[in-house]
């Protein structure tokens, strides 16, 4: 046991806070805010290519047919509508781009395991955004590019989620139990066992994004009809599209059965990667419910956005997971 060095009369130094001290209690509920509204924007714009309205403000950009505000009808309302929510999101990522260069040199705010990074990396990929939502609407919705812009904003809320945990209080150890007793090195051992199922969860989490997303821009989606077999067949015939969809499926199924495995490991892991684990799982189980509804019903359009924004929680819960063990993994490192 360590011995104290102080003097008589004198106190201990106040323990560090979490992520830096009192100057992050104002950066977290801005990077939460962000993070919602990131997400409600992104689920609006999935609302946009559900509802058809991708072309309601024709190939002008950043104009709306021609006008700054123009003549309003269901299609124009509604995509208008998501390019100004999509130019207000420059204001609270301004916001944090200056809150952190006012910080960058305090404790929390640089190095590996600060929030200048994922701010740094949100506010690019906020200006590639941009740049792909306005090829987007000049080359009339390609498939390909429509794709690109919604995993860049997956990316972007990505990002954003990883500086909120960073934020946040540390982790914390393991739970002295009998099933977590042990040394420091098999703690160590056990943190990274956590950290890597639950970024090999978010890297298959992306890759259902991609293929979901190319799945609804191409057209695929009414081609695989059944659940759980596509048409029937576990090797279902068709056309690539058709394949697009079966992948997309058998990466959600893969999915489903690392973050159950992840989830019955993670009794000996710390509360907050235990928590993170479990509403991961739980948030994968409530999109295969829907996802099985909205096949058997053929694709109602209510059910593709509650698809989509339930597929966007899913991310979330993702990417909050791989970050809180990576935190914990950390925290043990450094102690």
């Amino acid at each position: 046991m360590p011995t104290s060095t102080l003097r008589r009369g004198e106190h201990p130094p106040p323990a560090p806070t979490a992520g830096g001290g009192a100057s992050q209690r104002w950066f977290r509920p801005l990077a939460i805010f962000t993070a919602v509204y990131t997400y409600l924007l992104i689920v609006f714009g999935g609302t946009v290519r559900i509802t058809g309205s991708g072309m309601g403000c024709g190939d002008d950009w950043p104009l709306c047919n021609g006008q700054l505000i123009p003549p309003m009808d269901p299609a124009t309302l509604i995509e208008y509508t998501h390019r100004l929510l999509a130019a207000g999101l420059v204001v609270p990522f301004a916001a944090l781009a200056i809150h952190v260069l006012r910080r960058r040199g305090a404790p929390g705010y640089a190095g590996p395991g600060g929030v200048a990074r994922p701010v740094a990396l949100a506010v690019a990929l906020l200006f590639v955004q941009v740049l792909l939502g306005a090829i987007t609407v000049w080359l009339e919705l390609p498939a390909g590019v429509t794709v690109l812009h919604f995993l860049t904003a997956a990316s972007m809320l990505a990002a954003i989620i990883v500086a909120v945990v960073r934020a946040g209080t540390p982790a914390g150890a393991a739970p002295a139990s009998a099933a977590a007793a042990g040394t420091a090195g098999d703690q160590e051992r056990r943190a990274r066992a956590f950290y890597r199922a639950a970024r090999s969860g978010a890297v298959l989490g992306f890759l259902v994004l991609a293929m979901g997303a190319l799945t609804a821009n191409t057209g695929a989606a009414p081609l695989c009809q059944g659940f759980p077999l596509c048409n029937g067949e576990l090797v279902p015939a068709g056309s690539s599209l058709v394949h697009i969809h079966w992948t997309h499926r058998l990466l959600a199924y893969l999915l489903v059965l690392h973050v159950v495995g992840a989830a019955l490991r993670a009794r000996a892991a710390p509360p907050a990667v235990r928590r993170a684990t479990f509403t991961a799982a739980a948030a994968v189980g409530v999109q295969i419910v829907v996802a099985a509804a909205l096949v058997l019903l053929v694709l109602p359009r209510w059910l593709q956005a509650l698809h989509l924004a339930v597929g966007a929680a899913v991310w979330v819960s993702l990417v909050a997971w791989a970050a809180v063990a990576r935190k914990h993994q950390r925290t043990l490192a450094a102690a």
